[in-house]
């Protein structure tokens, strides 16, 4: 080959190669900022990766706030059902989060516990925050209510997220098969009637919730007090 065909095929530019690795920092800027939505249905174990995600940042320095809505201790704090908790800024109808984040000096994360129950105007905010102000946004919530039918804020997520993940932590139904929908249970059996929020499982509170998979939610079947005909289903369906 000339040494005027190798001029011609030498690149335009020639960049230093820079070594790096998985203990290098990354550069400021090196990302966009995200937004995640981390679902599944209840025991599923969402508080308690919202809690550890919280620590694994604070943990790197940076600065995050965490929010709720209608948790399940009655008040402003993320409790999972291990047993872990945390104080949290409890998310009204009103709270405009861009004004809440920018309020602040400095914020790196959130942590959106139970996000399913913000209204989607709300939803949107948290896509402001990412785009607009570069705070990575991770959410958590259920997908859909006790009748099988999806959150607003919840569709709003799945549609907006740039990540949606569904929590591997399995959880079972009473018949053995995978958990994938929560019940109503009034006055010990299933409802598919009132509210789509209603706060229950504290205390004596008459609403408790279950998880049932697809069949047993359909036909509401809980696997309670069950007769020989319910015995021989629930062995079978095991």
């Amino acid at each position: 080959m000339s040494h005027e065909v190798m001029e011609q095929a030498k690149p335009l530019s020639w960049r230093p190669v820079i070594e790096s690795s998985a203990l290098s920092p990354a550069p400021p800027g090196a990302r966009d900022a995200v937004l995640k939505f981390y679902f599944g249905p209840m025991d599923c174990g969402k508080s308690t990766l919202a809690l550890q995600m919280n620590y694994n940042h604070r943990r790197q320095g940076r600065r995050g706030l965490v929010l709720t809505k209608h948790d399940r201790s009655g008040g402003p704090k993320v409790t999972s059902r291990i047993g872990l908790g945390l104080e949290a800024i409890e998310v009204e109808d009103s709270l405009d989060l861009v004004r809440l984040v920018t309020s602040h000096e400095r914020v790196d994360y959130l942590i959106c516990d139970e996000a399913c129950f913000y209204t989607v105007e709300q939803i949107e905010q948290l896509a402001d925050l990412v785009d607009v102000h570069g705070v990575d946004v991770y959410a958590f919530g259920l997908a859909s209510d006790f009748r099988s039918v999806m959150f607003p804020a919840a569709q709003r997520l799945f549609e907006l997220a740039d990540e949606v993940c569904r929590l591997q932590v399995e959880v079972l139904c009473w018949c053995g098969r995978p958990g994938q929908l929560n019940a109503r249970i009034v006055g010990g059996a299933m409802t598919r009637t009132g509210e789509q929020v209603v706060i229950g499982d504290t205390g004596d509170a008459p609403v408790r919730y279950q998880v049932l998979c697809r069949r047993h939610h359909r036909t509401g079947r809980l696997g309670e007090g069950l007769g020989e005909e319910g015995a021989a289903d629930a062995g079978s369906a095991a």
